[in-house]
């Protein structure tokens, strides 16, 4: 006759006599949490190779900002980030305590390290700052990366390395203290690592160091762990082991070789290193821009001049006596017309996204210009020296903004959806000062490498050289062509009662303006004359257009820039002094005295031009009611509306970013229960049930011993919760397993409902964050795998304010002995073993105390 068998757990099989143990043959190992029971030694480690790890993507940032004022966002980020995990480890914070926390942090100090000019006194947040940072949890993104690097650090640029830090340390540090394997602390140091990576620029060397620094930390930084941990050996190599030099040794090595690999890679790195650019997200994000796409302004002058003698292209506040509106610069000639050239870096084809730490080295008088457009239309934007900053204000601010190019080696300006009539912006600018012939007396021509001038008549070497064979300095040369042109050359626009001067610049025209016996032109012919001639003796020089003052109009607060305010003028480049304006055009009323030819009332040009712009309608005054009063009563209540909404999008924003794991732990939990109720066979189903039983009681903190048969479970959830139902379940889960009858499908709804229901009571007498901690815990999700957490033993779950007994007195229960092995008939029941049936070996803890330490 064949003997009932009695299922045995892991456990007891892994007893050396092969025999159900009663109680546990060695104290369980405390909880992983603990971390006030780390050495001093481990938690020096785990501090410095966090901070170490996280230091390397903070510096990486470094060309991302125009300076090192991004260090005290990012740094106080990285100590806050710290400062968090670890009160959050020796506290035993849950993570939505300390996801709390962090939001709470990021508000309160992101005003004194990314905003400190919305604070007050540089260190209390306003209702601005709160907005700013919610706000700056979504756009602070988008705002970084359409900004041409160097970006300022006081546009709340400086909210992406502070988010970053802070969110990484509290993740790095809470892992580094709280779980027993350190790579996990690598996954959110390396992902911030590739985050700084792909927002930084397009320098190929700086990831290299990055890379290979990183490395080397975590490197190191395992190793240690690695022979600082206990292990389950004859001989340890933990702490007080007698053989810990022969560990140092080995880490000592192990960090040797790493050594001379990081070494030999750099200095590979600098032979194999690719020469093209390396790709990021904003070479993504801000294509490049290519000014070709646009006509030559210069071709328009004459239609500018016809078409708006006297309407208001625009209006200037602001402008210093003596300053000149700059609106194109052109440094390359094909023969028909002057151009932008393409000739890389610093050209005058190189316009790059507008930011607000535009022309660091410019050197002059700071000034502060309002404009606003009228009839002007157009890519290009009126500026005026060398622009900081633009600010637009208006409905279309933002996408002015976004689309609002500069070239700082030319002082030109592009807003690629085109400026229109109501635009308006302000520039921080600086005013370069024109130095004297005195000062430019000694000062040779600037070095530059300029585009080669095609298309030029032959005749005009040949005047060139004559016309400066007599001067004797750089500055006598200049002024010799400039003299040549202005003093025997006569002006005229060519217009109705004026003298014929035909309109272009092309070769013909400027040859025959040379070649005449009058030179009749205007500003588009001289200055294109005088560019040309002095590119053939070797005279950096550009050709500008732009709008000034009348001499009797110069120093009012208000330029308004009409068709008879437009001019062409060129620039030379000199050492010390830059690019210095010369104007070759003759006087307006410098006229030839006789006429040999009827002059047209509108004549055409004998080059082909591009057809003149229409004829904008004259715009009339609204007539609509005038209700300012009533915008101005709601202006405020709309303006503290909008701060609230934005305040509230921003944080929901940051919550729902930082409570997506929780998400993720819900969802896993739902998609369990699901195929355990769903099972395929019967059996499975009721199983289930159980298993889902003690996985719930598990997550509210009771000690469930891995391994333990369902009646030792029963045992200990019976005392955790003082639910008697418990043991009664168990015994019918056995008797449904093990029995010689498929259960029903009436049986299984049954058995369900009594776990619901019990599961339900669970949660009766617990506080909110209780019941959401187990309903988020990761303690059952993580069985079963290498990653399972520890055992929780009697003195863990009373520590944690959760009611529970030690495991020794349900194993010693004399239910212990499962009743359901054997039918009712004695014979022997087909087993399927539950999924409690865990290696409760495994799990057992050693009696090592450097383990216990540990």
């Amino acid at each position: 006759m064949t003997a009932p068998v009695t299922p045995l757990s892991r456990a007891d099989a892994a007893s050396p006599a092969g025999a159900r143990s009663s109680a546990p043959t060695s104290r369980p190992r405390a909880p992983r949490a603990a971390g006030v029971s780390l050495p001093a030694r481990r938690w020096i480690l785990d501090l410095l190779a966090v901070a170490l790890l996280l230091l390397v993507p903070i510096v990486g940032f470094w060309p991302t900002f125009d300076g090192a004022r991004y260090l005290v966002a990012a740094l106080g980020g990285l100590v806050l980030g710290m400062a968090l995990g670890v009160v959050g480890a020796l506290l035993r914070w849950g993570i939505l305590a300390l996801t709390g926390t962090t939001v709470l942090a990021y508000f309160l100090f992101g005003g004194a390290l990314a905003l400190p000019h919305t604070t007050v006194a540089g260190v209390v947040p306003t209702l601005e700052t709160l907005r700013l940072l919610a706000l700056g949890t979504i756009m602070s993104w988008k705002q970084l990366l359409t900004t041409i690097a160097p970006v300022a650090t006081d546009d709340g640029h400086l909210i992406v390395p502070f988010l970053l830090t802070l969110v990484a340390a509290v993740l790095a540090t809470s892992l580094a203290l709280r779980l027993r394997s350190a790579a996990w602390a690598l996954i959110p140091a390396a992902a911030f690592l590739v985050v700084a990576i792909a927002l930084g620029t397009s320098d190929p060397f700086v990831p290299v160091i990055q890379g290979i620094v990183f490395g080397l930390v975590a490197v190191v930084w395992l190793a240690l762990r690695q022979a600082w941990q206990p292990q389950a050996a004859a001989i340890s190599v933990g702490e007080g082991s007698a053989s810990s030099g022969a560990g140092v040794r080995r880490v000592l090595m192990g960090g040797a070789v790493v050594a001379i690999a990081a070494i030999v890679g750099i200095t590979t790195s600098g032979f194999a290193a690719p020469t093209s650019p390396r790709y990021v997200l904003r070479d993504v994000v801000i294509p490049p821009f290519d000014i070709r796409e646009f006509a030559s302004p210069l071709q328009s002058f004459r239609a500018y001049v016809r078409d708006h003698p006297d309407d208001a292209l625009f209006t200037v506040s602001g402008l210093p006596e003596g300053a000149r509106v700059r609106l194109a610069t052109m440094d390359a000639y094909n023969g028909t017309v002057y151009n932008v050239s393409d000739d890389g870096s610093r050209s005058s084809s190189a316009f790059a996204p507008a930011r607000t730490n535009m022309s660091a080295d410019a050197e002059g008088t700071e000034t502060s210009v309002h404009v606003e457009i009228g009839a002007l239309q157009g890519v290009w934007m009126p500026d005026a020296g060398a622009v900081r900053s633009v600010t637009y204000d208006g409905d279309r601010a933002d996408d002015l903004r976004r689309t609002t190019h500069y070239n700082e080696a030319t002082d030109t300006g592009v807003v690629t959806i085109g400026l229109k009539k109501g635009d308006e912006y302000v520039l921080d600018a600086v005013i370069p000062d024109v130095p004297s012939d005195e000062q430019l007396a000694d000062q040779a021509f600037s070095r530059l490498k300029m585009p080669k001038q095609e298309g030029v008549p032959e005749s005009l070497a040949d005047i060139a050289s004559k016309t400066v064979a007599e001067a004797t300095t750089p500055i006598e040369q200049v002024r010799a062509l400039q003299q040549m042109l202005s003093e025997g050359g006569y002006f005229s626009h060519g217009l109705a009662g004026q003298p014929l001067s035909r309109a272009g610049h092309g070769a013909e025209r400027i040859a025959t303006l040379l070649g005449s016996q009058q030179m009749v032109g205007d500003d588009e012919q001289y200055a294109t004359a005088m560019a040309l001639l002095a590119s053939q003796v070797g005279i950096p020089a550009r050709v500008v257009m732009g709008f000034y003052p009348e001499e009797d109009a110069a120093g009012q607060p208000v330029f308004t820039a009409t068709g008879d305010t437009l001019h062409a003028w060129v620039e030379v480049a000199f050492d010390g002094a830059g690019w210095v304006p010369f104007d070759p055009t003759p006087p307006d009323d410098q006229v030839p005295s006789d006429q040999t030819t009827k002059p047209k009332a509108d004549p055409k040009p004998q080059v082909l031009q591009p057809p003149p712009p229409p004829a904008e309608p004259v715009d009339l005054p609204p007539t609509v009611a005038d209700d300012r009063g009533a915008e101005d009563e709601d202006g405020f209540d709309a303006a503290l509306l909008w701060t609230i909404v934005s305040i509230g999008v921003g944080a929901l924003g940051l919550i729902a970013v930082l409570l997506a794991p929780f998400i993720v732990i819900g969802a896993l939990k739902a998609t369990r229960r699901r195929k355990r109720r769903e099972a395929d066979r019967a059996p499975d189903r009721i199983s289930g049930g159980w298993d889902e039983l003690v996985d719930r009681a598990s997550d509210f903190g009771a000690p469930v011993r891995p391994g333990a048969t369902r009646q030792e479970d029963a045992g200990v959830l019976t005392t955790a919760f003082a639910e008697p139902r418990v043991a009664t379940l168990a015994s019918r889960a056995d008797l449904e397993v093990f029995g010689p009858t498929e259960p029903t499908p009436d049986d299984i709804d049954a058995f369900w409902t009594q776990v619901d229901e019990i599961v339900g009571g669970m949660a009766k007498g617990r506080t909110v964050w209780q019941r959401l901690g187990a309903r988020l815990s990761i303690r059952t999700l993580l069985e079963d795998t290498r990653f399972a957490l520890p055992a929780r033993t009697l003195t863990s779950a009373r520590t944690s304010g959760r009611p529970a007994r030690a495991d020794q007195d349900a194993s010693a229960d004399p239910a212990s002995t499962d009743p359901a092995s054997t039918d009712p008939a004695g014979k022997t029941s087909r087993k399927r073993p539950s999924r409690r049936g865990k290696a409760a070996g495994a799990a057992e803890p050693s009696t090592d105390p450097a383990q216990e330490n540990e």
